[in-house]
């Protein structure tokens, strides 16, 4: 009996330490020491997450929330306006660009403050005048983040540093952070703001002058560097989002909790592992033909010919545009199609009408989504065509 015990705890062990390796080998080799706590790979023109390791828990994001900050403010508020500072602005703590109560600047300068050193009073600022209050401005920052499919993400400061009230903790998750950047990058006034290494300005009068350097050393770090925002708190630690462009594939990278002093370097270790494995292993695929759906039949309808078949039918097919889908894949993965359409339908049938959709997945997102529209007309069974039918049969026994 306990010779017996002992054989079975021997396959138990044996079974959960395989169990175990399978587990591991789910995560890619190169990617299995990542630093971050929570990190994702995203394909930038779909958004479709690549690869992530705990990417959708919520937590502080530190000043990566600037990159919000100023895509709301390029898409609603020309670089020419003049900002007002306040003394609620002027009061924010480092790091900062130390400008006074009641100063004057270019909205486009302070854009420039933002997101080349990261200015906290800047941030506040370029709220106030934009939104009217703080307030008002993280208001626009939660209904954009719903716009563009953040589902995890609150806002209530526009400089990240950490705060809450009644709507929670400010806060996202590494898959909505890539998600904004996959968004921001398609605005050129963002592009030119992140890429510029160096900006000097004045405040409106030309009483003081400033000059600041990129501090996204990405931009020297990897060939094809887009843009990026760093960020850190002492609740967040040192996050970062960015986006690598290389031969037509965009890369986005976003990590939360990378490590505290004295590991600042932990975020761009993380960063050139991500798009490494991103650039070696994905590659663009065409997903596939277009599927042939054949025809459904048309309760009622008159048959195409007007003979005398019990049943119309109609052929349906895919509205889909002559240009290749191509789809960023792993070798591995394969996309299927779902198919959603009737088997029959009711007379009459206009040539045209969408009657369906077919999708494209890879997993369980949808890549593409096309309507499945009718190839031709069916017109409803009239008195004409019901008389003719009933005399067809009756003289000339045609069925």
């Amino acid at each position: 009996m306990k010779k017996t015990f002992f054989i079975l705890l021997q396959l138990f062990l044996a079974v959960s330490c395989a169990s175990a390796v399978y587990g591991a080998s789910e995560t890619p080799e190169e990617l299995r020491q990542l630093y971050a706590q929570s990190a994702v790979l995203m394909d930038g023109d779909t958004a479709r997450v690549l690869y992530e390791k705990n990417g959708y828990d919520f937590m502080p994001m530190a000043s990566t929330t600037k990159v919000m900050t100023c895509i709301l403010a390029v898409e609603n508020a020309s670089g020419e306006e003049i900002v007002q500072v306040s003394a609620y602005a002027a009061s924010m703590p480092d790091v900062q660009l130390n400008i006074r109560e009641g100063e004057e600047y270019y909205l486009k300068d302070l854009l420039y403050s933002l997101m080349l050193q990261s200015h906290n009073d800047s941030a506040v600022a370029i709220a106030e005048h934009i939104g009217g209050s703080v307030e008002g401005f993280a208001a626009m920052m939660n209904e954009k983040a719903r716009e563009i499919g953040c589902a995890d993400t609150h806002f209530v400061t526009p400089n990240g540093l950490d705060a809450s009230d009644e709507g929670g903790a400010h806060g996202t998750t590494a898959a909505d952070l890539a998600r904004i950047m996959s968004y921001a990058i398609r605005n050129e006034a963002f592009l030119r703001i992140t890429q510029t290494r160096d900006h000097s300005f004045s405040d409106v009068k030309g009483s003081r002058s400033f000059t600041l350097h990129n501090a996204n050393a990405l931009l020297d770090m990897m060939a094809g560097a887009v843009s990026g925002k760093t960020g850190f708190t002492n609740a967040a630690g040192y996050c970062y989002v960015g986006a690598v462009r290389q031969d037509d594939k965009t890369f986005i990278v976003a990590l939360l909790a990378c490590g505290w002093p004295s590991h600042k370097n932990y975020k761009w270790i993380d960063t050139r592992k991500l798009i490494t494995y991103g650039i070696r292993h994905y590659e663009y695929r065409e997903a596939g033909e277009i599927p042939d759906l054949g025809a459904i039949s048309v309760e009622d309808g008159i048959p195409v010919d007007r003979g005398w078949a019990d049943a119309a039918y109609v052929n349906v097919q895919v509205e889909r545009p002559k240009e290749d889908l191509r789809v960023l894949m792993r070798e591995d993965e394969e996309i299927r199609v779902e198919k959603e359409y009737p088997r029959a339908m009711k007379a009459p049938v206009a040539k045209g009408k969408q009657v369906g959709k077919v999708r494209y997945l890879l997993g369980d997102l949808v890549i593409r989504e096309y309507p499945v529209v009718t190839a031709g007309t069916i017109e409803k069974a009239d008195y004409t065509w019901c008389c003719e039918r009933v005399f067809g049969k009756y003289f000339h026994g045609a069925v």
